[in-house]
């Protein structure tokens, strides 16, 4: 009773009603006008045919365009509106594409170039090469790295390193939720806010509907702290609607930066259980790079206030010094607004170019055609290619979808590993203990193109290795998934499956 009088639930409800509404007057207006069906009718099959034809003949991938034509073919009077309302493709925006240009050219530069990789091999500099002229993100060297495996290793260390903040604290997430996760962390912000520090947030209002109240972004003003919220949720079917902001990301003073797949909720570290053990990563960055995370969030703010930013006032006078070799950071960003695909173009280029082994762990494996061929090949080819997935799912559909694709990846020689204990919602990347990547982009259409995406791909640094060690001993907690196990699923079960995978671009 508390939770279904709560302000959370009655916004939701209020959202859910406005759209219930909106689906009547549709309905009444057809009515109203049914002496002039004849006529509606007839545009909104010739819509649906133009938006058929259109959708053919866009760049987006077979499977998007399939998953779409079907239901506009089976549904044509209410299918060709639909698609403009709620589809989210890649939606290039001239003016913010260039700005974001300009923004990343201007205030990312570095002193290593990606041609000082030749020695690592034409592979890596490559990649380096691509996330430097398709989103202008450059590498790093003077960065000291540091890999989280879980939520409750990483969470110590950022309430370390929150406390020691001077000038300002940058936290984006895509989720916020109240617990004691927050209260610890909200603890410190608001002592820091006190003390003069610049403190700022930003939230995606999808992502914490069920976990925020409305009122959020007032009572942080009345402690001191700035807050933004991404894209706030309108009762409305839109386009826009379908974006998010799916970041995680903290920056400390422009010299200090976490990414990783973790937000900031009690169940990232355990506090609370859902779907069992929950499995998560996170990525320490201390030195030049960080300055890589600065921007992004400074060029969010940006966007979201439709206010410059002065970013000079923020760029720390000096980076602390790494001893030793460092290795190659290089944080990367990706975008519905941009024409580029950053983060499906780099986990191609990482899946293609591993010769001795390629471990991935992600918490959906919804991938289309041309992912699914690169990593046949590779597993053909003799690389040790190996997948990591719940074995708890948190969406059961997009499971059924993930799971529809083991048979064909298994007969083509890749190891897939259901982790047992509960629900991984880990994002890396590792292969050949070169380079690794670590990030919020999951193996899924939306990842890859519906949202705002961040990761940092690595090179040559000791942290390649000890995320290739967390997946090694993280296969003992999970069991391996084999031909006989796909081949004894029943058959209602795999004629759901296929179906599901048909529309899985728009789950």
């Amino acid at each position: 009773m508390i939770r279904l009088f709560s302000p959370r639930f009655q916004r939701i409800a209020g959202v859910f009603l406005v759209l219930i509404f909106q689906l009547f007057v549709f309905l009444f207006m057809i009515n109203h006008f049914s002496n002039y069906f004849i006529y509606f009718y007839w545009f909104c099959v010739s819509l649906s045919i133009l938006v058929s034809i259109w959708i053919a003949n866009s760049k987006s991938k077979l499977p998007y365009k399939v998953a779409w034509i079907i239901p506009i073919a089976m549904f044509p009077l209410f299918g060709g509106m639909m698609y403009f309302l709620i589809t989210g493709s890649r939606r290039s925006s001239k003016q913010a594409s260039e700005r974001t240009r300009e923004v990343f050219k201007e205030q990312l530069t570095s002193s290593c170039r990606p041609s000082d990789l030749r020695l690592l091999g034409v592979d890596v500099v490559q990649q380096s090469q691509y996330l430097n002229r398709a989103a202008n993100c450059p590498p790093y060297r003077n960065t000291e790295t540091h890999y989280f495996p879980t939520g409750e290793s990483f969470f110590p260390v950022l309430l370390s390193e929150l406390s020691r903040a001077k000038d300002y604290i940058f936290l984006e997430y895509f989720i916020i939720g109240e617990g004691e996760m927050w209260s610890k962390i909200l603890a410190i912000l608001t002592e820091k806010a006190a003390a003069g520090v610049d403190v700022r947030i930003i939230y995606d209002d999808f992502g914490s509907l069920m976990t925020l109240p409305k009122h959020f972004p007032d009572d942080m003003a009345r402690l001191g702290i700035l807050c933004s919220v991404f894209n706030p949720v309108k009762p409305v079917l839109s386009v826009h609607q379908n974006n998010r902001d799916h970041r995680k990301l903290c920056v400390i003073d422009g010299t200090v930066g976490f990414t990783g797949g973790i937000n900031l909720a009690d169940e990232y570290i355990n506090q609370i259980e859902r779907f069992g053990y929950w499995k998560d990563s996170a990525l320490l960055l201390r030195g030049e790079a960080a300055w890589s995370l600065t921007v992004m969030f400074l060029h969010m703010w940006e966007s979201i206030r439709q206010s410059e930013v002065d970013y000079h006032h923020f760029r720390p006078k000096s980076f602390p010094l790494v001893a030793g070799n460092a290795g190659f950071v290089q944080p990367y960003f990706d975008t519905p607004l941009a024409t580029d695909t950053i983060g499906s173009d780099l986990h191609l280029q990482m899946f293609s170019k591993a010769k001795w082994y390629l471990y991935i762990t992600t918490p959906y494996l919804v991938i289309d055609e041309t992912i699914a061929s690169v990593l046949h090949i590779s597993a053909r080819s003799g690389v040790d290619v190996r997948i990591m997935t719940p074995h708890i799912p948190d969406k059961k559909m997009v499971f059924s979808v993930t799971q529809s694709h083991y048979e064909s990846l298994l007969r083509a020689g890749v190891r897939i590993y259901e982790f047992l204990p509960g629900f991984i919602h880990s994002k890396t990347v590792v292969a050949d203990d070169l380079y690794a990547s670590v990030g919020s982009c999951n193996l899924d259409y939306r990842s890859f193109y519906l949202q705002f995406e961040n990761g940092t791909w690595l090179c040559g640094t000791p942290t390649v290795s000890a995320i290739r060690e967390d997946f090694l001993s993280s296969t003992a907690y999970c069991r391996e998934i084999t031909l006989t196990d796909c081949q004894s699923v029943p058959l209602y079960t795999r004629i759901t499956r296929s179906i599901l995978r048909i529309f899985s671009p728009l789950l």
